[in-house]
């Protein structure tokens, strides 16, 4: 047979309960400052106008027209039809396109731990917030351009297979039976 060794149990003294309960209180305190302060900052974006439809994806390739300007109101990029694979720009620029529709225009501010954080890029000094005007023109997936890509290199297949490019300019009469006949 087994023997159960018993232990007893103190009292709890006065007032002990109540500082049990205090360093709970804080304790959660604690653990909701650090995991707020640990919640990635987000971008602000103002819509100057609204576009349509859905929203591009991380996977995919947006062509903008943007204008990218320091705080001192400095332009230190700019692009018109710039193509970005989103998964390949800053996380700012990513999080705000993730966000628009196209045809739409929109102002952006990315936080500095949005863009390049503590590094130096070019005339971007590090721990820099970044504004941007975008305007997105359109998107695709990556399946959809390797799609294009496909069709592209067929067509160019069967041209080299009909021997070589079609003529340029304009088209020439077809050749018949000589007049008079």
């Amino acid at each position: 047979m087994t023997e159960i060794t018993r232990v007893p149990l103190q009292p709890i003294a006065k007032g002990a309960l109540s500082k049990l309960w205090l360093g709970v209180a804080a304790a959660v305190l604690v653990a909701g400052g650090v995991a707020w302060a640990s919640l990635p900052t987000t971008v602000s974006i103002e819509t100057l106008k609204a576009g349509e439809g859905p929203s591009p994806k991380r996977e995919d390739i947006a062509l903008v027209n943007y204008k990218g300007t320091l705080s001192s109101g400095k332009v230190f990029d700019e692009g018109k039809q710039a193509v970005f694979p989103l998964s390949e720009v800053v996380p700012g620029f990513t999080k705000a396109l993730e966000q628009m529709q196209r045809g739409g225009k929109y102002t952006v501010q990315i936080p500095s731990d949005l863009a390049y954080g503590d590094e130096q890029v070019g005339e971007i000094p590090a721990n820099t917030d970044l504004t941007f005007e975008i305007e997105l023109l359109d998107f695709k997936s990556r399946a959809e351009i390797e799609q294009q890509q496909r069709m592209m290199q067929q067509l160019q297949q069967m041209q080299g297979a009909e021997g070589g490019m079609p003529p340029s300019g304009p088209p020439q009469p077809i050749p018949g039976p000589p007049p008079g006949q």
